[in-house]
């Protein structure tokens, strides 16, 4: 038997490390892209699937792990993702055509998703809802490093290995990332649920969550304010290397720079949560996502594509989307003790089913500059603005939100 995993500091390391599964997954292969649809002979947008499917295998995982994990705990399938993740960024660092990639891409995201849907998910089985946005804020601010470092290391990786060097360097943190969950995650879910896995419980209790008008209003945030990171995600290494000429390493580091906007909204939303209210420091930070967005498209139609006219708005929008997340997080979860990983499953979902749409759409359009990317912007800030304008002018309130 497992012993409950402490509050500790050691906890918080692990979950942040599981978490970090998906943005590495993404951000430290990005400035290969170019390189990528030159090596196989293809368009841009043909390489972006890669990015897309990658987020359809993790909405479909999602599904199977929330449910799965309230019945089984989460400790187990954390171990099972990992050996998943693990083998199917092997198959990607040796695949021979891009057919071949997209589908190991979708088989390496079906393992990573664990670390998000179950990292939450440990997290509402452990702290009360204020205190979940305060750890998770905390445990952006600390994953804010993944997407930070990550296209750096990326791109000097791509420029003197090749871009397969990214996916090796991958297998190595999952191997890394699974030791640690062996030996110091112990299972945190207390409330095992036996008919978790019935399809008559699961559709009842995804029609709870779906009726439930809180949940909902955050969910859409949530997903809406992923979605125009991804938009961001999708477009930037075509925008910037294509459009604008940098290299692998300097995309990186610019790519870098506007991450250090989400820490940094992140890093005030975990200090100022309690004090100022979840929904109050969302009314903030989608005010200002959509002011950036609606800066970035205005210089995108007036100037050509250039570092300041585009990572400038951008890190300004991620300041907003760093106030916003984890309180959204935190506000539809914390209704839901008895099924947090379904109602993490199922936000998670529709998260990344939004997100891949928006991304291959960005991808399609984009042909080296900022346009598609501008529009995409606006459309899902508003999105946000909108639905955190309907939680909190029509839902009940909740106590503490």
């Amino acid at each position: 038997m497992h012993r409950p995993a402490p509050r500790s500091l050691v906890v918080s390391l692990v979950l942040t490390l599981l978490v970090a599964f998906g943005p590495l997954s993404t951000d430290l292969y990005l400035p290969a892209l170019p390189t990528i649809s030159t090596t196989f002979g293809v368009d841009s947008g043909s390489a972006q699937l890669t990015l897309s499917i990658f987020l359809l295998g993790f909405a479909a995982g999602m599904l199977a792990y929330g449910p799965l994990s309230d019945r089984f705990g989460r400790r187990p399938l954390i171990i099972g993702g990992i050996v998943v993740f693990v083998l199917a960024t092997v198959g990607c660092a040796l695949a021979d055509s891009l057919e071949s990639l997209i589908v190991w891409r979708f088989f390496q995201a079906i393992g990573a998703c664990c670390g998000p849907v179950l990292g939450r998910a440990t997290v509402r089985d452990i702290y009360a809802p204020e205190d979940a946005a305060r750890v998770m804020a905390y445990m952006g601010l600390a994953m804010g490093v993944a997407p930070a470092i990550g296209p750096v290391l990326g791109g000097l990786l791509t420029e003197v290995f090749g871009w397969r060097s990214t996916f090796i360097v991958l297998v190595v943190f999952g191997l890394s990332v699974g030791i640690a969950v062996v030996l110091l995650l112990g299972e945190t879910n207390r409330y095992k649920n036996p008919e978790a896995t019935r399809i008559d419980r699961l559709i009842a209790n995804y029609w709870v969550l779906l009726r439930h008008r809180i949940f909902l209003g955050y969910a859409l945030v949530q997903a809406a304010g992923y979605s125009g990171i991804f938009a961001y995600i999708s477009a930037s290494s075509f925008v910037l290397i294509d459009g604008v000429g940098l290299s692998p390493l300097a995309f990186g580091l610019c790519f870098g720079a506007v991450v250090l906007g989400f820490m940094l909204g992140t890093f005030l939303s975990g200090r100022t949560v309690r004090r100022v209210g979840l929904d109050r420091l969302m009314r903030i930070g989608t005010t200002l996502s959509l002011a950036m967005a609606v800066l970035l498209l205005a210089l995108a139609l007036a100037l050509p594509p250039s570092v300041p006219a585009v990572v400038g708005p951008m890190a300004g929008f991620m300041v907003g989307i760093g106030l916003t997340l984890p309180n959204a997080m935190a506000g539809a979860l914390g209704p839901f003790p008895h099924m947090a990983g379904a109602a993490s499953a199922l936000m998670g979902f529709g998260q990344m089913g939004l997100a891949a749409l928006v991304g291959f759409l960005v991808g399609q359009a984009t042909e080296g500059t900022a346009l598609a990317l501008g529009v995409a912007l606006v459309a899902m800030s508003a999105t946000a603005a909108a639905a955190h304008g309907l939680v909190v002018s029509r839902a009940r309130p909740v106590p503490g939100h």
